[in-house]
C-alpha cells in the first residue's frame, strides 16, 4: 500500500500540492500513533496491565458476572483514552488469560474486548484514528467533540453489551477461585509508569495537541527504563569521563544487553504506519481524480433522519468491504456538517464488527487469540457482529439526531 501511494505521487495521480496539504494534516496524527504505541508498550512492560487485571480478579470476589463487568470497565477506559488498538493488543491477552486461569469460558471476555474496542471508540479524538481526522476537519476541542458524540457513544457501549449478556448469560453465572498474583519485577518502575498514565489521561482531553502529552509520556517512560535498568551498569562499568555522546551509545548498548525486550524496534508499529500512510496517499489520489464527486452523489444531502442513516450505512458497508480507515477517508467529503461527520463516524467506528478485516484492531485481536490457542469461528463472529451492527448503528444515529437538536 505504501508503494502504491508512492507510485500515485510519482506518477502525478496525487498532485504535489494535494500531497503537501495531506502531509500537513496527517503527519501529526501519525506522530501521535507512534508516541502512544511507545507509551502503551512500555507501560505494559512495566507490568501495569497485568497488575490492573489481577486487581480486577480480586475485586470480582469470585463472581464471574462481577468480573465481566470489571473487564467491561477496563476495556472501555482503555479504548476511550488509549485507543482501540491498545485494547485489542494489550488488554485482550491479560483478560483472556485471566478467564483461562479462572476456568471461565474465554469467548465472552474475548468478544467483549474486541466489540468494545470498536464500539467504544467514538467518544474522544484519541479513541480512534478516524476521530483524530474528524477532529482536525471540524476544528473541535476534545470536550466539544465529546459533546457532539456522547449520546451515540453511549449507545455504542450499552447495546453491544446487552447483546453479549443475552448470548452468554449462562457462561457468566457461577464463581471462580482465587487467582495467583505474580510478583512485581520493579515496583518503582511500576509506580512511575502508573503515575505517568494518571497524568497522561487527563492531558489527552485537556485541549492541548494530543501529540505533546503522548510524546512527553513516551520520553518520561523511556527515561525511567534507562534509569532503573542501565544506570547501575553504567556507574559500575563505564568511566564517568566518557563524553555525553559516548554515554548515550553505551546506554543504548547496555539496554539492549540487559533488557532487550523492554526497548525494541517493534515498539514502533511499522506495518500499520506503512499501511496507514499508503492509504492516506491512495485515497487522496482517488479524491483528486473524481472520488469526491462520486461520493457526494451517493451519500445524499442534509442532516435529517433519512440522510444521516444513509451516510452511516455507507460507512458500515465500506468498512466491512475494505477497512474502516479507507472507508472514512473516502466518505469524509460527504460529511459537510458536524452532524453528518458524526454519522459517518458512527458507521466506520461502530460498524466494523462483521468481517475480520473491517478494522485493524480486529486483526490484531485475532493474532493475540491465536497465540493463546483461543479459536474464533468467523462465521459465528460475522453473524453476531451483524446482529450487533443492525441494532446499534441505527439507534446511535437516532441518538445523535435527538441530542444534536436536528428534529
Amino acid at each position: 500500500m505504501l508503494l502504491a501511494g508512492a507510485a500515485a505521487l510519482a506518477s502525478g495521480l496525487l498532485p504535489g500540492p494535494a500531497f503537501q496539504v495531506l502531509a500537513a494534516r496527517t503527519v501529526p496524527v501519525l506522530a501521535f500513533v507512534v508516541a502512544m504505541s511507545l507509551v502503551t508498550e512500555l507501560v505494559d512492560d512495566a507490568g501495569l496491565f497485568r497488575v490492573v487485571t489481577e486487581r480486577l480478579a480480586a475485586l470480582g470476589r469470585g463472581r464471574v458476572v462481577l468480573l465481566w463487568l470489571l473487564v467491561i470497565g477496563l476495556a472501555a477506559v482503555s479504548t476511550v483514552f488509549l485507543s482501540l488498538d491498545t485494547t485489542a493488543v494489550l488488554v485482550t491477552p491479560v483478560v483472556v488469560l485471566l478467564a483461562v486461569h479462572a476456568r471461565i469460558p474465554p469467548l465472552p471476555f474475548a468478544l467483549t474486548t474486541i466489540w468494545l474496542a470498536n464500539t467504544a471508540s467514538l467518544l474522544l479524538p484519541v479513541s480512534n484514528l478516524t476521530n483524530l481526522l474528524a477532529q482536525d476537519r471540524l476544528r473541535l476541542s476534545p470536550a466539544a467533540f465529546a459533546g457532539l458524540v456522547w449520546a451515540p457513544a453511549l449507545v455504542g457501549i450499552l447495546v453491544p453489551l446487552g447483546i453479549l449478556w443475552l448470548a452468554f448469560r449462562r457462561d457468566l453465572r457461577g464463581r471462580y477461585g482465587p487467582q495467583p498474583v505474580h510478583p512485581v519485577r520493579d515496583r518503582v518502575l511500576l509506580s512511575s509508569a502508573a503515575g505517568v498514565m494518571v497524568i497522561l489521561l487527563p492531558a489527552l482531553v485537556s485541549g492541548v495537541p494530543v501529540q505533546i502529552p503522548a510524546l512527553a509520556a513516551a520520553v518520561i517512560l523511556l527515561a525511567l527504563f534507562l534509569w532503573r535498568h542501565l544506570l547501575p551498569a553504567l556507574v559500575s562499568g563505564v568511566p564517568v569521563q566518557i563524553p555525553a555522546l559516548a554515554a548515550a551509545v553505551i546506554l543504548l548498548a547496555l539496554f539492549l544487553w540487559r533488557r532487550r525486550s523492554a526497548l525494541r524496534w517493534s515498539m514502533i508499529p511499522w506495518r500499520p504506519l506503512m499501511l496507514t500512510s499508503g492509504l492516506f496517499m491512495v485515497v487522496e489520489a482517488l479524491h483528486a481524480n473524481g472520488l469526491t464527486r462520486l461520493v457526494s452523489g451517493i451519500a445524499g444531502p442534509g442532516d435529517g433522519l433519512p440522510a444521516l442513516p444513509q451516510l452511516a450505512g455507507l460507512g458500515v458497508g465500506a468498512s466491512n468491504a475494505v477497512n474502516n480507515l479507507p472507508a472514512y477517508l473516502a466518505l469524509e467529503p460527504a460529511g459537510g456538517s458536524p452532524a453528518r461527520l458524526a454519522a459517518l463516524l458512527i458507521g466506520v467506528n461502530l460498524g466494523p464488527l462483521v468481517t475480520p478485516w473491517a478494522s485493524l484492531a480486529t486483526l490484531l485481536w485475532h493474532e493475540r487469540l491465536r497465540t493463546l490457542n483461543v479459536e474464533i469461528r468467523w462465521g459465528g463472529f460475522a453473524l453476531a457482529g451483524l446482529a450487533a451492527v443492525v441494532l446499534t448503528v441505527p439507534l446511535a444515529v437516532v441518538a445523535l439526531w435527538l441530542v444534536a437538536g436536528l428534529h
